[in-house]
């Protein structure tokens, strides 16, 4: 993986892909990586998608590590959905809409909206409806506080809960 973050980063240098803008411009983030996960960001442009498709192919070439095209999505943001469902079929891939899960988390969902908290709102609701109160003993309640207490950790940590949800 390090190989191919040096090839988007020497593409990128060298003003072949064009990453997305961030803080009005000044900065340029083209991708992220988590173990074998990883997200490419970037202009939207015929030819800023066929040169990430090159640099991964060239990626294949020397290190075997070959991209299931099929299993990739393509994400277009603030763009009509027409435009956004022409690219993928070029390359091979899925168009995709915002939100999508990220290592669990919520990618482009609006947090404010109790809507967009559904998701946790019924992994409680789940856990609580295997448990069955009146059969829990003392270390059952200890369980429940614990895993109840921390099942929301992770979302809260970047997220602020809404008051909605928390009445929820």
């Amino acid at each position: 993986m390090e190989g191919l973050h040096v090839a988007i980063e020497d593409m990128a240098f060298a003003g072949f892909f064009g990453g997305a803008g961030i803080g009005g411009g000044k900065f340029a983030i083209s991708h992220i990586f988590y173990a074998n996960d990883v997200i490419i960001l970037g202009e939207w442009s015929l030819r800023n998608i066929k040169n990430m498709v090159m640099i991964l192919n060239c990626f294949y070439l020397a290190s075997g590590l070959k991209l299931n095209i099929h299993k990739s999505n393509l994400y277009g943001v603030g763009l009509e959905q027409r435009e956004v469902v022409s690219f993928p079929n070029i390359i091979g891939c899925k168009p995709d809409n915002l939100p999508f899960l990220y290592l669990g988390l919520p990618v482009g969902a609006k947090m404010g909206s109790i809507r967009s908290w559904d998701f946790l709102v019924e992994k409680f609701k789940s856990k609580l409806s295997k448990w069955k109160a009146n059969l829990l003993s003392i270390g059952g309640s200890t369980l429940i506080t614990t895993v109840l207490g921390s099942l929301g950790i992770y979302y809260l940590s970047l997220f602020m809960l809404p008051v909605g949800v928390r009445k929820n």
